[in-house]
């Protein structure tokens, strides 16, 4: 054949293959799904499909899971904030990145400069990323100077204007119980979150999760070129607890029942030399002091109700929506909470109540409600949206569970959750093991006889203890990563986010 001719046969050839390519490319986008992400902030396992207390009504998110996989043994990473959804969100543990604490900024982490996070990675696959309320944890010396606003495409901040009810307000640190300040108050110490309670002043106009449901109940009436990636963030029922009357008044306080709980539950919690090692948290102490344990209960109902309705909101819109049968939806708390078990309120412990969550997935074509009882990781987030989405792989520590949501049988790993440099939790369906203290302190509980950790097996069960361990041991990490420095960001939001920029720039080239 004549040379002349080949060339340009070969051209026209290159440029029909390479028109195929962007054609099919373009169609393969147009059908991705969308992807809605529900995080609610501190939602223990008291959502109705997860059965942790059934007097705590979410009617919303129990419908939602009627069509859904809902997972029952969903661990975070971290039993905090920041460092769950750093991890969550970057794709890499605790002791993988070394963010253990709410201190520590994702930012400052080398690994997580140089990947993706979740919403960056999306954004880069050609989807319109879009954000309001609590995704990130926030980091800086000012309010909200970094709240992962640079991840995003479309971001705004949530914002809250609230009239607490000062007649009913309960607040530990203040010493004010049912609204009257106390003489020489008991249990003030400062520290974390201000444990504080009781019904706002009015309705839910101005209140940051409502006003967040709206902003994308409007998102979801819009039109986009190409597939969204929404991220919701509620903050309720993270403390504190001020939410409409009405939510209270769902609640008869005569009849609301607290948790089971043991005064001597430490008791076999010892370290090498014998020693308890554990006290009762100072919010347990106060409301048993001044007879709140069913009020503070209330209050967490209440909060987690209004969440959910909030929640609801935005479930309602998407159902309405002409995205409502392409869309995978993903709703989950960031950790659990005590209310009173092990003697505390609150997160921030190893202990079953604040390492795990609810956990709910549905996606397109999901009829019937589904229970997997397989022990998976808010970790495994960022994998299983890739591949439910059919993009690129990428090399994180989480897996998809996408092989679950076909089959929720399948034989499946028990995995962790990591408090602080070195202390962990492993869990399976029957075993929880933890290690804390620098190795001083182990656990061992077993779920199936002893759902609330009262019996600490390494006292008093040798023969358990050895085949547990043989089990549960090969899975903790093999390395715990330096913890990087803590948050020192004191500069303007403009040279901030120019130092942000610049560390996501080099990301976004992976």
């Amino acid at each position: 054949m004549n040379k002349k001719l080949l060339n340009p046969l070969k051209g026209a050839l290159a440029l029909l293959i390479i028109s195929f390519n962007l054609f099919s490319h373009s169609i393969s986008a147009s059908d991705r799904p969308n992807v809605l992400m529900i995080s609610v902030d501190d939602l223990n396992d008291w959502v109705g499909a997860f059965g942790g207390n059934p007097q705590c009504q979410t009617p919303h998110m129990d419908r939602f899971a009627e069509k859904s996989m809902v997972f029952l043994n969903t661990s975070c990473p971290g039993p905090v904030c920041g460092p769950s959804r750093s991890a969550l969100l970057s794709g890499f543990m605790p002791a993988t990145t070394g963010i253990y604490s709410n201190s520590n900024n994702m930012l400052d982490s080398p690994l997580v400069q140089s990947n993706t996070t979740l919403p960056e990675y999306f954004s880069k696959q050609d989807y319109l990323t879009i954000s309001r309320g609590k995704i990130f944890h926030a980091h800086g010396s000012k309010k909200g100077i970094d709240i992962g606003h640079w991840a995003f495409d479309i971001f705004e901040q949530a914002r809250s204007k609230i009239v607490i009810d000062a007649k009913q307000l309960n607040n530990r640190q203040k010493g004010i119980v049912h609204g009257k300040k106390l003489e020489n108050p008991k249990f003030t110490r400062q520290g974390g979150s201000t444990f504080a309670f009781g019904p706002t002043v009015g309705g839910m106009d101005g209140l940051k999760d409502y006003e967040t449901a709206k902003w994308f109940q409007k998102k979801l009436e819009e039109d986009y070129e190409k597939p969204f990636f929404m991220a919701v963030g509620i903050s309720q029922p993270h403390l504190t607890w001020h939410v409409p009357q009405r939510f209270f008044d769902l609640y008869d306080l005569d009849t609301v029942q607290v948790p089971e709980y043991d005064l001597n539950d430490y008791k076999d919690i010892l370290n090498t030399k014998g020693k308890t090692v554990d006290k009762p948290h100072d919010d347990f102490l106060w409301c048993q002091e001044y007879g709140l344990m069913k009020d503070a209960v209330r209050a967490y109902m209440a909060a987690t109700s209004y969440a959910d309705e909030c929640v609801g909101m935005v479930l309602d819109s998407l159902a309405n929506s002409k995205y409502a049968d392409n869309t995978i939806v993903m709703i989950f708390g960031d950790h659990g909470w005590h209310l009173g078990e092990k003697l505390r309120f609150r997160k921030a412990s190893l202990w079953r109540e604040a390492t795990q969550t609810p956990f709910i997935v549905h996606i397109p074509g999901m009829k019937k409600k589904q229970e997997c009882k397989r022990n998976v990781n808010l970790i495994d987030i960022y994998p299983t949206l890739i591949d439910l989405c059919g993009l690129p792989t990428k090399e994180l520590d989480g897996k998809s569970l996408k092989p679950l949501l076909e089959n929720c049988d399948l034989p499946w790993s028990p995995t962790v959750t990591t408090q602080d440099k070195g202390n962990h939790s492993i869990i399976s369906e029957k075993w929880h093991y933890i290690i804390r203290k620098k190795g001083t302190v182990e656990e061992l509980y077993d779920l199936e006889n002893d759902p609330m950790e009262f019996i600490n097996l390494m006292q008093s069960n040798p023969e358990k203890v050895e085949l547990a361990m043989k089990k549960l041991k090969p899975f903790l990490p093999k390395s715990n990563a330096e913890m990087v420095p803590r948050s020192n960001h004191d500069k303007s939001s403009k040279k901030l986010d120019a130092t942000i920029k610049a560390k996501r720039d080099l990301a976004l080239l992976k």
